[in-house]
């Protein structure tokens, strides 16, 4: 049998299989390489955060559900944004129609922030956002809520995703070029730096990439080509290494291919420590540990007997949490069908705490260090990931590799390759090709109100008809003026938001600066 990254998995492993440097390699935890974690006592003083991705509809049905999140003993919010959000459109743009609070909340004004984080203390509370071409404008309006709350960013905790490179590759949500997208994340770095100094300012992520098709070999390599650029990116812009790697964060996927995927997470963290330390001279060792968040595979839920997704979300997370993941999301059994219940989300976090609590997983640290398959598989996959990133590398840089449709194409095969594979049996999925059920059970998905969108079309209505339009078009105005230019945009942004601009006009002012992104199709 082949294991997805594509070499082949042994029938017993002994010794022999073993680098001759394996101790080397394996090291302590908390110290250099990091293969057995990046903090010393890892979950035996405190589980990983325990994170529930939620958002849809309005923003006051959102915070209903953060704060039942909470009760239930959420230690962090990860936020869904819907699509027209995702894009920087507002809600009552043509292109926006029949997308409203369809995916995610919609956020549209500060004033929807507002409501999204009504009660919940933003200086008790980490919180992710799952957004990248607009990540900067809904960190600010965070920060700005934050203010009201009487909250300074100094104390604000969380990451925002604004990974937009993996959006060419994967995913599909960019709105400007690759050049102009990566001057934001620059400028991104630098205010953080100086304004939320413990905000994670992006989470490189192959979840995507994994849930398009790619293999665990082909999610951290290109994962990790995205981050090299990032890191690139910064230091042309004048930042010192160890003033913004730090605050890296990435965001992988979890598989039910329990043994392949713990060595997935123990190769992306040797490699990136010795990227950080060999290719970009980093000394702060917090600049060469791979902080990462997992979420389960949702591509891995079936529709057809949904209630078997239950076990694979406990594989998945099992191997998260044998990996070294730094917080964890667990999808909820049904979100091949809909959105989740809330039954149905309290019994995806409920997952995570027998883990955390019941399984003694929490009470030694990597408990898979030496054993034979674990330590072969991790040199594998990372000698099979640091051949593709020698191939990405080979076009110039990640950008150069992904506007020759590289990265996308890889994904393809990938994918096509484990497609069929289950077709012909090959690889079970149970319930689909193997196991079905002669009769499915009734089942009632959660359903999105229609009348959201009219609702939020009202508020957007009445937010432009109350505020001093002169002031937002004079804040928009500075904002142009600064992409014109070579200033941080950051400022002028946030002060455009505090005066009320929505989210589709800060956008659409940068989209007349910088244009949008016309992707080549590659055939």
């Amino acid at each position: 049998m082949n294991a997805e990254s594509g070499f082949e998995i042994k029938p017993v492993y002994d010794s022999g299989d073993l680098s001759a440097d394996a101790e080397e390699r394996l090291g302590r935890p908390g110290e250099f390489p990091y293969t057995r974690g990046v903090y010393p006592t890892m979950y035996t003083e405190r589980p990983w955060t325990m994170r529930q991705y939620a958002g849809f509809g309005t923003a006051a049905e959102s915070n209903a559900r953060y704060h039942q999140l909470l009760k239930a003993g959420t230690m962090g919010l990860s936020v869904a944004f819907d699509l027209p959000t995702q894009m920087g459109y507002d809600s009552d743009e043509p292109i926006a129609h029949g997308e409203v609070g369809k995916v995610g909340v919609a956020i549209d004004s500060l004033d929807d922030m507002r409501r999204l984080f009504r009660d919940i203390p933003l200086d008790r509370v980490s919180t992710s956002m799952t957004i990248n071409a607009p990540g900067s404008v809904l960190l600010l309006l965070y920060q700005l809520v934050a203010e009201e709350q009487g909250v300074p960013g100094a104390a604000l905790q969380g990451t925002i995703q604004n990974d937009i490179l993996k959006e060419y590759i994967a995913r599909g949500t960019y709105i400007f070029p690759p050049k102009p997208s990566l001057r934001l994340v620059a400028d991104t770095f630098a205010y953080c730096q100086a304004e939320i100094p413990r905000w994670n300012t992006i989470s490189i992520s192959g979840y995507h990439m994994a849930e398009a098709g790619a293999s665990p070999a082909q999610e951290i390599a290109f994962t990790l080509a995205n981050g090299i650029e990032y890191v690139r990116t910064a230091i042309a812009a004048g930042l010192a290494v160890d003033d913004f790697a730090p605050r890296l964060s990435f965001f992988f996927v979890a598989r039910t291919t329990l043994l392949e995927e713990i060595a997935k997470f123990r190769a992306a963290r040797r490699m990136w420590a010795r990227i950080m330390r060999d290719e970009f001279g980093a000394k702060n060792p917090k600049s060469q540990m791979l902080r990462f968040h997992t979420q389960t595979a949702g591509v891995q839920l079936t529709a057809q007997q949904p209630e078997v997704n239950l076990v694979r979300v406990a594989v998945q997370a099992l191997g998260a949490v044998a990996g070294g993941t730094q917080s964890l999301h667990t999808n909820a059994y049904d979100e091949a069908i809909a959105l989740p219940t809330e039954k149905s989300a309290r019994l995806a976090l409920r997952t995570q705490q027998v883990l955390a609590y019941e399984t003694g997983m929490v009470d030694t640290v990597d408990p898979f260090a030496g054993s034979y398959v674990i330590e072969a598989m991790t040199d594998e996959v990372e000698a099979t990931a640091t051949a593709l990133i020698e191939r990405v590398f080979g076009y110039g840089s990640a950008v150069d590799a992904i506007e020759q449709g590289f990265q996308k194409q890889e994904i393809e095969a990938s994918a096509y390759r484990i497609s069929q594979q289950i077709d012909a049996g090959e690889r079970v999925v149970v319930g689909v090709n193997r196991f079905g059920a002669d009769e499915e059970e009734k089942y009632e998905p959660l359903r999105v109100d229609p009348a959201i969108e009219a609702e939020q079309v009202a508020r957007l209505g009445a937010l432009r008809a109350e505020r001093d339009g002169t002031a937002v078009e004079a804040a928009l105005a500075d904002l142009r003026k600064a992409a014109e230019g070579t200033d941080n945009v950051l400022p002028p942004m946030r002060e455009a938001l505090r005066r009320r601009a929505t989210v589709g006009e800060v956008c659409h002012t940068l989209r007349g600066v910088w244009g949008v992104h016309q992707p080549v199709e590659h055939f």
